[in-house]
């Protein structure tokens, strides 16, 4: 592979045609890989992919630059040239600050910030953000994802997330973020197939994408296309559900973790109760993190994750009125009418009588859990109670039990509508909460039960008067399509939508935000974890919620001697979740299960031992080094507000780059500026950018006709909380962040006005001429190290940095040209001595900055071998030989990443500009 690589912003030469450098990288075969945008007269604003070693590619000499007298008012093309450069050029490896953190549409909270920070202190932006349910975890994925992009490392984006959060995911990062990404639901890729050639690789076709997780472990359809990509980052959202060796999910899991840079797991409950599978996530992070995979804690890899609850002192504080306290979780108990007592009756006395360990009079020991299965499907509802009898109908074998479901089917049959103490509570407590015909209040019920939500969605609505069509929606996970849930969960979130009551099974308790327009959430029936207990809370318990949340429990009562009602089991465990919450900030680890099917597994085989509920948990001590894993992980940072970048910069911000560019290259005939909002007809070219964005925008926004965007924080917040009333959630008017696209597309415009390979010439507040030059080195992956931004005279002083002379020389609005015509040959004959200068200053420092480059990749390279050598320490000998080979591989990958890192080949030079005295120059 050729030494050489080329950073962003460089000019090269390929096809007799100039291009700018956008992004480059290196193939296992073909050299570097590089996207370009056409530069010259008969490519320009054409983008471009080049491989070097099937293309002549020549980085244009900076020597060669030809200076050019800069002619516009105030020296507003050189100006904004200079300002298109800095922002081209990414921030390079060593810096670790954070660029782009108050830029964006949502509150600059230090707590959200601080995963971003994490990440980028990182030899490789690889972390676990395990923050508790409804801290914003979105966002501050979507902070990472933007200073990624800053430093030229966020091109290629994957998310992967569970379907039901698709669209919200999609929507949070191109509203807040401005960073778009393509679908891929079912609607998204039959529209893809349409679009792109057959047999064409999506995930080459487009740069940023999002899909399910389900979607996407489908081998058979996207199995050989993931082999072969790389990219920059992979977002795996509720990976706890990556756990598991076999599972698809998985190996897929694994295979993306090869073959991407940066690798953000997101998950409220990253632990299932056991320290090998934990060690299987944080080695996706980083395969040599942990030597003994039943033994290590929190102190060992809290570089590679974070974690807070509510209750962390910097998450509290920052809050205020964002979210307000929860409010109990009060029990509605509700006395079972004589039909169900019939129920509880025959429960009590033929299926949970006796001795319950051997499996009771009607089932044996190997169904013994059977009985509990059909309890909580009466505590549930009548319906589910029928279907769960009718399914077990089908297999049983035994006369005994077959004669005793027969007779709970008749039972069963027997309960009408009105004979549901249940739902007259739930019709009750609903109308006191104020939802209704003439009403806006929305509330959520949760039911574990697909049979007791379908029931529910056809019987509630005469009840409550909500016959108007959509007043009652409800949500199921198998039946339903990904569209289907998304197209529910919109119209939730919408304030105009007639939807005042949505029914839903716990497909939703995981990620979904239901808090915008809800604040009421009712358990129908309670699960038996406390896990999924709060995980259903934190669906209006969350961030951005603006109202106190409400919670409601029915608890079914029993009169019958024994029963096992709702008293039993669900209200003591909906007492121990606010217990949990109010004092630990989540109840993940209260029971030592941490994950919901086992906790409610556990709980009943106690219970058939005999244990009541508290016994259960109290049987169940958290150990030492799991609650170590657990507690707050960087929630007591050093710093009281995260590290800041250095960025340099000629104008005062996007707002003042994206105007003046505008205005003085003349690039929107038709526009409107009222001095809050941008309206204009996008160009073709800009058109043609606006591709990437998402679909359900493009159509309901009209975006290619007419754009409507501002720079005003304000306006853009107000906007999106008016979409939120409409039949869309998408904002008329785009906030437009540094990563828009039309930001993009103004600083391509800026930067392919200046001719091939030219300088402006500028007269500014300077004694002598002083030439400006970028120097840059990079790594094998094409990344910059090292930017320097220089100040250059001709009589070998030592460089100045740039952006303190442009201060010092007065570059601004304010200038003023005069048009007096300047001597270039004598500046021109200088050129070539100080690019020699220059060279020769920036290879002096070249230990360094090599010093500064390498300190982490030694740091790691010592734990690399410590790791090696404790973890083959600790193999037994009859095992040796192929652990052996497996770490060999791990250390050896490791090693080519941190060679990859250093800095290699010469460094790219280039002349920007030329500063001139006033009076002429000497």
């Amino acid at each position: 592979m050729a030494e050489t690589s080329y950073p962003p912003g460089a000019r090269i030469e390929v096809r007799d045609a100039e291009w700018i450098v956008r992004t480059c990288a290196p193939t296992t075969y073909d050299g570097y890989k590089i996207t370009a945008v056409g530069a010259s007269e008969f490519v320009r604003d054409e983008e471009a992919v080049f491989f070097t070693k099937l293309e002549e590619v020549s980085l244009l000499r900076p020597e060669e630059t030809v200076l050019e007298q800069d002619v516009t008012p105030r020296f507003a093309q050189s100006r904004l040239f200079l300002e298109a450069v800095l922002r081209r050029t990414p921030l390079p490896q060593t810096e670790k600050g954070l660029a782009l953190a108050d830029r964006f549409l949502l509150d600059p909270l230090p707590y959200q910030q601080r995963p971003a920070e994490l990440a980028l202190k990182g030899l490789r932006p690889r972390i676990l953000i395990a923050d508790v349910v409804g801290l914003g975890k979105t966002l501050e994925i979507g902070l990472i994802l933007a200073e990624l992009i800053r430093r030229g490392r966020g091109e290629r984006i994957l998310v992967v997330t569970p379907q039901q959060v698709l669209e919200q995911f999609q929507h949070e990062l191109w509203t807040r973020f401005a960073i778009p990404l393509i679908r891929l639901d079912s609607v998204g890729i039959e529209r893809i197939q349409r679009e792109i050639p057959a047999g064409r690789n999506p995930f080459t076709y487009y740069k940023r994408i999002i899909v399910s997780v389900d979607t996407l472990k489908n081998e058979g359809r996207y199995g050989q296309h993931l082999e072969k990509m790389d990219w920059d980052a992979v977002v795996i959202d509720e990976s706890h559900n990556l756990i598991g060796e076999t599972s698809l999910r998985n190996k897929l899991a694994k295979l993306l973790a090869r073959r991407t840079d940066a690798l953000l797991l997101a998950s409220a409950t990253p632990h299932n109760g056991n320290s090998q599978s934990f060690a299987e996530l944080i080695r996706m992070l980083d395969p040599a993190a942990i030597v003994d995979d039943t033994r290590y804690a929190a102190k060992d890899i809290d570089h590679l994750y974070i974690r807070r609850t509510k209750i962390d002192h910097e998450v509290r504080d920052q809050m205020g009125g964002k979210w307000p306290d929860r409010g109990p979780s009060v029990p509605v108990r509700c006395a079972a009418s004589p039909t169900e007592e019939k129920i509880f009756e025959e429960l009590t006395q033929v299926w949970l009588a006796g001795d319950e360990r051997t499996g009771g009079p009607v089932v044996g020991s190997k169904n013994r859990l059977f009985p509990y299965t059909l309890l909580k499907a009466f505590l549930s509802s009548h319906k589910a109670l029928a279907k769960s009898v009718a399914n077990r109908l089908r297999n049983a074998e035994e006369t005994r039990e077959i004669d005793a479901l027969k007779t709970l089917q008749g039972l069963a049959a027997q309960i009408t509508d009105d004979d549901s103490a249940k739902l007259t509570a739930l019709v009750r407590e609903l109308q006191s909460i104020g939802v209704g015909p003439r009403s806006a209040t929305r509330a959520v019920v949760f039911s574990e039960s697909v049979e007791t939500v379908r029931w529910l969605a056809e019987v509630l609505p005469k009840r409550l008067g909500l016959t108007g069509k959509g007043a009652v929606d409800m949500m199921l996970g198998n039946g339903m399509s990904d569209q289907q849930q998304q197209e529910i969960i919109e119209r939730f979130g919408l304030s105009d939508s007639p939807v005042r009551l949505l029914v839903t099974t716990d497909v939703t308790s995981e990620g979904v935000n239901l808090h915008r327009q809800c604040n009421h959430l009712i358990h129908y029936d309670v699960p038996w974890s406390l896990i999924r207990i709060e995980q259903r809370n934190g669906r209006i318990d969350r961030y951005g919620q603006t109202r106190q949340p409400q919670f409601k429990a029915l608890i079914l009562t029993s009169g019958v001697e024994g029963a096992k009602d709702d008293r039993t089991v669900a209200e003591k465990l909906l007492e121990k979740e606010a217990t949990a919450h109010r004092t630990l900030g989540t109840a993940e680890a209260v029971t030592g299960e941490y994950r919901a099917e086992r906790e409610e597994r556990r709980l009943i085989q106690d219970l058939l031992d005999g244990k009541t509920v508290e016994q259960s948990i109290e049987d169940r001590p958290v150990e030492d080094f799991l609650a170590d894993l657990l507690g707050s992980v960087g929630a007591d940072p050093v710093n009281p507000d995260p590290l800041r970048a250095d960025v340099p910069k000629l104008f005062a911000g996007s707002e003042a780059f994206v105007k003046e560019a505008v205005d003085t290259l003349k690039l929107l005939e038709d526009l409107e500026d009222d001095g809050q909002m941008l309206a204009f007809e996008p160009p073709r070219d800009l058109v043609h950018r606006l591709s990437v964005l998402p679909a359900d925008y493009l159509r309901t926004r009209d975006v290619r006709k007419r754009m409507k965007v501002t720079f005003d924080r304000d306006l853009a917040q107000r906007k999106l909380a008016e979409a939120r009333k409409t039949e869309t959630m998408w904002p008329e008017i785009a906030y437009l962040s540094d990563l828009h696209p039309m930001v993009d597309w103004v600083t391509d415009k800026v930067l392919v006005r200046l001719g091939r390979q030219k300088a402006p010439v500028i007269t500014a507040q300077v004694d002598e001429p002083t030439f400006l030059i970028q120097g840059i080195y990079s790594n094998r992956l094409g990344q910059p190290t090292v930017v320097e931004w220089m100040a250059v005279t001709a009589d070998g002083v030592l460089p100045q940095v740039m952006t303190e002379v442009l201060t010092k020389a007065g570059v601004g609005p304010q200038m003023i040209n005069t048009g007096r015509r300047l001597d270039l040959q004598s500046l021109q004959d200088q050129v070539a001595e100080v690019v020699a200068t220059a060279q020769v200053h920036l290879e002096s420092r070249r230990a360094a900055y090599e010093a500064q480059v390498v300190e982490p990749l030694d740091s790691y390279q010592r734990r690399l071998m410590e790791w090696q050598q404790l973890t083959l320490d600790g193999v037994h000998i009859s095992q040796r030989g192929r652990k052996e080979r497996l770490v060999h591989e791990t250390v050896e990958r490791q090693q080519r990443l941190l060679d990859s890192l250093k800095i290699t080949g010469e460094p790219l030079l280039r002349v920007l500009a030329v500063l001139v005295p006033q009076d002429g120059h000497r």
